[in-house]
């Protein structure tokens, strides 16, 4: 699928250059300002206690202000840049366009015409995509090509997701025979439950339907028989009660308001069947003044405003009120070495929020 699509030169050399410059962001630019932080912080004399006090004391900082433009300004680059990605493939939109209508056998593609998207979701270009990736057909395979560089120190972002299922099962703790995916986007978080577990069957729930003909696309390549991409709402899906053994997502929470994603969890936990895992992946700080900082500050410069309210909410609450007793917080590994002392990179605080329903 998009083999009509011919190579570009071009666009290689330039995603190449932006991607570059974002791993020099991330290895050398973040620890030189994790240093000056340190040297400013010791010269005040009074630690900082908030993520506002370090932005408070790093306001007139050179190398934060270069920090914060490099980060605003690649993602922007990758997109909308003179190679940007969105601006490159819009001039093969037929051919891809093509391949993403090209006919999927009715078990893995349920898309809703009536579908009316929540106005959070439409009010804001999240992670710059321009015009989000749900209003442009081509936007869901934009939204792929640009995954791999979402994360540079992930060599292979797929990892990602084989390591967060390899985690659900193994944290299931039962015979796994249906899963639910919640916010699935172009299907990278749901491959690896429908690919590698062939007797298993999967719903890929997402509010986006050019992301979801990607993933459905994708799925046919593989001849999958066991997975269905489902258009819906994660806090309202449509699906029955009481019949999933893990009920899961990534990176989702922090796209959404507090509301939202209390609701959410009340969809989970009805979801489930009892005893049934729920494994949600998505980005905490804890009492580290300066990661909040750095955090609140992607926030901003990425245009996810809903990063820092998940972060002050009271989530093991939350779930508590969806109906869970047991909540576990934990960091999450994202790749070899990563929660390692010596590890000075800039990195998404990633962490997993684990509950069970009662049995």
């Amino acid at each position: 699928m998009f083999d009509t699509i011919p190579k570009s030169r071009k666009l290689d050399a330039y995603q190449s250059f932006v991607l570059d410059c974002k791993l020099f962001w991330t290895r050398e630019m973040f620890p030189e300002l994790k240093k000056r932080y340190a040297v400013a912080a010791a010269e005040e004399g009074d630690t900082p206690k908030t993520g506002e006090d370090v932005k408070a004391l790093m306001a007139s900082d050179t190398t934060a202000q270069f920090f914060g433009w490099f980060e605003r300004h690649l993602q922007r680059m990758k997109y909308s840049g003179m190679y940007g990605l969105a601006v490159h493939y819009d001039a093969y939109r037929d051919e891809i366009l093509a391949d993403l209508n090209r006919e999927v056998p009715d078990h893995l593609l349920q898309l809703d015409p009536d579908f009316e998207q929540p106005e959070y979701y439409t009010s804001i270009d999240i992670h710059q995509h321009p015009g989000g990736v749900w209003s442009d057909e081509i936007a869901g395979y934009v939204y792929e090509r640009g995954g791999q560089s979402t994360a540079p120190m992930l060599k292979d972002h797929a990892t990602l997701w084989d390591r967060l299922a390899d985690q659900a099962m193994a944290r299931a703790g039962r015979d796994v025979k249906k899963v639910v995916d919640l916010g699935c986007g172009f299907g990278a978080s749901t491959q690896p439950y429908y690919a590698g577990h062939p007797d298993i069957s999967v719903v890929g729930v997402e509010l986006s339907a050019p992301c979801l003909k990607v993933a459905a696309q994708r799925a046919a390549e593989r001849q999958a028989q066991n997975v269905l991409y489902k258009q819906a709402d994660a806090i309202a899906t449509g699906l029955e009660a009481g019949e999933n053994d893990i009920v899961t997502s990534s990176m989702v929470l922090h796209e959404m308001p507090p509301s939202h994603i209390k609701a959410l969890l009340k969809e989970t936990h009805r979801l489930l069947a009892p005893g049934g895992l729920s494994i949600h992946l998505d980005f905490l700080v804890r009492d580290d003044p300066f990661k909040t900082y750095i955090h609140y500050g992607h926030s901003a410069r990425n245009n996810e405003p809903f990063m820092v309210p998940l972060n002050e909410m009271d989530i093991v609450a939350a779930h508590r009120d969806a109906g869970f007793d047991d909540v576990e917080i934990v960091p999450f590994e994202e790749f070899d070495g990563s929660l390692a002392p010596e590890m000075m990179s800039w990195r998404f605080p990633w962490t997993l929020i684990i509950a069970r329903k009662a049995a």
